[in-house]
């Protein structure tokens, strides 16, 4: 089995522009046999400045971001001129393959499902949009990419955000581009404007309306019709594609879907409390969720 460092390699996850991220597993030390997320800079870049510094930027945000529904940071470092760190391994599913599973078999997860999913996911960025360096600077942060895809949930329920690199990769380029995928993105994301902390409350408005209504509320062939659709059409009544949704939530996710930003709710803790009403801890929750998904795939 081929080794890096102190971890075994067990198979690719994905390879991208910048980086390349592995299954593996601890070999020694105190954490012998644990499974983590490990990630490598490519090698064509670890003589490039511009990467090592996004990279080993991500790596700090790792560190400093501790918060159980965000993924971990476990190490980071370098060996010989490869960067590397690695992160918790959430032992499940990302959002995104869990709503293909539901879409695929014409079912939608129960209301109070997911509130819970999009509790935990501004429960996380209500923290990072607060969050601070150890030298006590405000970091800023805008997360840029929340997707389904950078979801996780585990088999026991647990929702995680991951993958923070282009939030930092904002903050180092300071450029104007629309990170992230055309249909979570933001009209003033669209139009140029500089990226600040709402941009992922309607990202996550866009997540709660997909795990309700079994499909996105901007679609389109084109990220060039999905920006239009963003910015010139009003999705669908939530209520009438799903009639056991409360008129009152429905409410609540339009009020997040204001085209104006300043109509829209300012923090993520405004968000959560505008669905407190709606929630109910005592079925939406993290074992809840697990035996939903358990459902969906037949026990596995």
């Amino acid at each position: 089995m081929p080794r890096f460092a102190r971890y075994e390699i067990l198979s690719l996850l994905g390879r991208g522009g910048m980086a390349e991220v592995y299954k593996a597993r601890i070999a020694e030390g105190k954490d012998r046999g644990r499974i983590v997320a490990l990630k490598r800079l490519l090698p064509e870049h670890s003589g490039d400045l511009a990467y090592v510094d996004l990279f080993t930027g991500e790596a700090d945000l790792g560190r400093w971001l501790v918060h159980p529904h965000i993924v971990q940071l476990v190490e980071a470092g370098v060996v010989g001129e490869t960067y590397f760190m690695t992160m918790e391994w959430v032992d499940g599913r990302d959002l995104a393959t869990i709503l293909a599973r539901c879409q695929e078999y014409s079912v939608v997860l129960p209301v109070e499902h997911a509130l819970f999913v999009a509790g935990c996911i501004l429960e996380a960025l209500a923290y990072a949009h607060a969050a601070f360096s150890p030298t006590g600077r405000h970091l800023r942060l805008v997360h840029c990419d929340v997707t389904p895809s950078n979801v996780f949930v585990s088999r026991t329920g647990q929702v995680k955000l991951g993958d923070f690199g282009v939030a930092r990769a904002r903050a180092v380029v300071g450029d104007g581009r629309s990170y992230g995928k055309p249909s979570y993105l933001a009209p003033e994301q669209i139009e140029g404007c500089e990226v600040n902390p709402l941009i992922d409350l309607w990202a996550a408005a866009v997540i709660l309306y997909e795990i309700l209504a079994g499909r996105r509320p901007f679609r389109g062939e084109t990220p060039e019709r999905i920006a239009a659709q963003i910015l010139e059409a009003q999705p669908p009544d939530l209520h009438e594609l799903r009639p056991d949704v409360p008129q009152g939530l429905w409410e609540v996710i339009a009020t997040a879907f204001q085209r104006d930003p300043g109509a829209r709710y300012q923090t993520a803790e405004f968000f959560l409390e505008a669905l407190e009403p709606f929630a109910r801890p005592a079925v939406g929750n993290a074992r809840g969720l697990a035996a939903a998904v358990k459902l969906l795939y037949g026990g596995a």
